[in-house]
């Protein structure tokens, strides 16, 4: 019930969604090139499959379904990201980082956001890299 709240409330930030969807190669050309790219799964999710070499790991959506934008967006601040920079928003399936990243670009008006499309699955399915995740 809780996730279908969520995904209500972030419904009309689908509607005029901003957040670009980017492919494999497109991603791995992007983190060459010193793109952040932020992590939003739980530290659970990490914990279970490992992370993205270089990524930067910020829980967004708890495994309850709350969340803490301010948090959230303090963390971003203090990795150097601002509304002007790029980064790659990275999640389990890519529904997470969608629905994040809408809304960082619709609400809060971050010009360069994207996101791995098919998430976590999707860099597996295609035989890449996981590191363990060490808090």
């Amino acid at each position: 019930m809780k996730k279908l709240i969520t995904f209500i409330l972030f419904l009309p930030y689908l509607l005029f969604a901003q957040v670009k969807d980017i492919d494999i190669n497109t991603f791995e050309k992007m983190k060459q090139n010193g793109v952040p790219v932020i992590d939003i799964r739980t530290q659970q999710e990490w914990k279970e499959t490992g992370i993205i070499d270089n990524s930067k790991t910020i829980e967004f959506f708890h495994p309850d379904g709350s969340y803490n934008v301010e948090q959230f967006l303090d963390r971003l601040k203090k990795l150097g990201i601002d509304r002007d920079k790029p980064f790659v928003l990275v999640c389990r399936s890519s529904n997470r980082t969608k629905l994040l990243g809408n809304f960082l670009s619709n609400k809060l008006g971050y010009k360069e956001v994207y996101h791995l499309k098919g998430g976590i699955i999707n860099w597996k399915a295609h035989g890449k890299p996981l590191k363990p995740y060490h808090k």
